[in-house]
């Protein structure tokens, strides 16, 4: 039974529902899907930039509001969060087990049984919301405290291949979607996964979300190694080469000590030095999670009820 008090808070808690929904749909995630690809492209000083900024200072509002909005959804199990350096990453490492969509079943059967138009399928949802690592961690990295920094530049530095072209992990990504023929387009991608990228442009974009970010990405190298195995394998039963799958099996396993390097020369820095930021670093870490718990639902929905119905 529901006390006086959530009573009264429960219309303006299903007010706020339907505005999640909202937020999360297809329509708006799109628009903010444009907007960033035009607010991150390079350009040159003509047009009216005073319209343009306008335009982008009403977006970014917009924008924000969505952000707090799904900061709502996760901001009690964050402030769990301990303060203690040692303890938050206790904290932060158990995401691995008990966080949203880990052990999610969508990747066993990816490996063992999707064919190769599900595969194709799955591969440009996920091609079209990968947001960029390498600039996400440019952008996240400025102003950081200079253990942090120092930790951030040599993930960059991995992605960019070590200064080998050819060792670049994005083009390594486009290398693979080629090869599949797959063509990433906003309106084709689910809303799910346009929002997973939106939100981690959102963060690195804003210095009010820096320590999300800095969540966010950190649970990505935390969490990314069983599914990218679990691609990698199910691209091997398809009969795509060592070169084509290369992006998931590298991702496999240097996501494992990028992991513990942010752990160690990131995060508990950060906290040690700046306690109070622990819940907004778990956060950042919680909303990545339900961002691609909602994605892999998503997936699920598509793919295994094409097949029935194709049954």
């Amino acid at each position: 039974m529901l006390t006086p008090i959530e009573t009264a808070r429960a219309p303006a808690r299903a007010a706020e529902i339907r505005r999640l929904d909202d937020w999360r749909a297809s329509g708006f995630q799109q628009r903010l899907s444009r907007f960033n690809r035009e607010r991150l492209a390079t350009a040159i000083p003509e047009g009216d930039w005073e319209a343009v900024l306008d335009d982008e200072t009403a977006m970014r509002k917009l924008e924000g509001r969505w952000i707090d909005a799904e900061r709502g959804v996760v901001a009690g199990r964050a402030a769990l969060a301990p303060t203690d350096p040692q303890a938050f990453i206790g904290w932060f490492e158990d995401l691995l087990a008990s966080g949203p969509g880990q052990g999610d079943p969508l990747f066993p059967w990816l490996a063992e049984h999707a064919t190769l138009d599900e595969m194709r399928w799955f591969l440009q949802q996920e091609v079209a919301g990968e947001a960029g690592f390498d600039d996400l961690v440019a952008l996240t990295q400025v102003k950081l405290p200079d253990r942090a920094k120092m930790e951030l530049a040599r993930n960059y530095w991995d992605e960019m291949g070590r200064g080998n072209m050819a060792g670049m992990h994005g083009p390594m990504l486009n290398a693979l979607a080629e090869r599949l023929d797959v063509r990433a387009e906003i309106e084709t991608t689910v809303p799910e996964s346009l929002a997973l990228a939106n939100t981690m442009v959102a963060f690195a974009t804003a210095r009010r979300t820096v320590w999300h970010s800095v969540g966010a990405l950190g649970v990505i190298e935390l969490t990314a190694p069983a599914r990218s195995a679990a691609v990698a394998a199910g691209l091997r039963r398809l009969g795509y080469s060592d070169k084509d799958r290369r992006y998931f099996d590298l991702h496999a396993v240097l996501d494992v000590k990028h992991s513990a390097a942010w752990n160690a020369e990131a995060l508990i820095p950060i906290v040690t030095e700046f306690p109070e930021v622990a819940r907004y670093l778990a956060e950042g870490a919680l909303m990545r999670l339900e961002c691609g718990a909602r994605c892999f639902a998503r997936y699920r929905s598509e793919l295994w009820e094409r097949k029935r119905a194709a049954a």
